[in-house]
């Protein structure tokens, strides 16, 4: 997770629509993961992802609607939306903009556009459009857990907290807010709220693998290396592709005292990414050779 997802409308505009639900993850997380590990597999393409596809049919059909209603402050806002999560960023910013042309005070514009800010870390114009948001909206939740992530970025904790606090209050069923939260506690040592936080964020969502992450590292500091082994099992199988899961894993089964399935594991960050220096010194610790093949599960 990293933050609130673009928010897209599904309401007619001057109203403020539901928030989505996070996006599912692509069918490789649904697949078992039994077998060994090799160094020397190259990752999947992004371009093979089937969410790639998916975007760009949305923009497609997306521009179709602005060309038919150029107008129309939700189409701009949607499609930004769809620019966003593909990274689009100047292009989102771009029809964010157009869409609060048309639409001074559309809240979920304003957040989007933060959203976007804060992503490619130009964290003062985040700020002002979580505000901006919030004067016109005092209880839409995505706000504040956007500013909050950035109070939480800029080191200004207490604030962070409150926000999150408030975003939770106002949407008890928003995973993502407690994750941030659990994060943030997490920064501060508090591991047990961390985990407290990570476990309701994986009731609200089990197909993520960042909370099974962020809450296996919580485990691990805490010297519970078995919860942290079975919560990496978790996020490896949701995201294949998460190095730090893989890395994760492999110090949680090395501290298990299992240094096949740790090399193993540390053998499949490298495949990811054979410079990840927590993955090397890991893999060497527990006497990994590259070419030879090591158990997963």
């Amino acid at each position: 997770m990293t933050g609130p997802a673009i928010a897209r409308p599904k309401c007619r505009r001057g109203r403020i629509a539901r928030k989505i639900p996070l996006r599912a993850v692509c069918a490789l997380a649904v697949l078992a993961l039994a077998g060994c590990a090799t160094l020397g597999n190259p990752p999947a393409a992004e371009n093979d992802d089937p969410r790639y596809a998916t975007a760009q049919s949305n923009l497609t059909s997306l521009s179709e609607v602005i060309a038919k209603h150029p107008d129309d402050p939700q189409a701009y806002n949607m499609r930004g939306a769809v620019f966003g999560e593909a990274g689009r960023a100047e292009q989102a910013l771009a029809d964010f903009d157009k869409a609060i042309s048309l639409d001074p005070n559309y809240t979920q514009a304003y957040a989007n556009r933060g959203l976007v800010y804060r992503k490619t870390n130009r964290l003062d114009p985040a700020l002002a459009d979580f505000a901006k948001a919030l004067s016109i909206d005092a209880s839409y939740a995505p706000a504040y857990l956007g500013r909050g992530i950035v109070y939480s970025q800029q080191g200004r904790s207490a604030q962070a907290l409150a926000d999150f606090n408030k975003a939770i209050a106002l949407r008890p069923d928003n995973a993502e807010a407690y994750y941030s939260r659990g994060l943030l506690y997490q920064s501060q040592h508090q591991h047990q709220f961390a985990i407290d936080d990570f476990s309701t964020a994986l009731g609200l969502t089990a197909q993520k693998a960042e909370p099974f992450v962020a809450r296996a590292l919580s485990y691990l500091a805490i010297g519970d290396a078995k919860s942290a082994a079975s919560d990496l099992d978790e996020a490896v199988q949701a995201d294949p592709q998460n190095i730090k899961a893989w890395a994760g894993r492999g110090l949680a089964y090395e501290r298990l005292g299992d240094k096949d399935k740790a090399a193993g594991s540390y053998a499949k960050a490298l495949n990811l990414n054979d410079k990840y220096q927590p993955a090397q010194s890991g893999f060497a610790r527990v006497g990994g050779k590259v070419g030879q093949s090591y158990p997963t599960f």
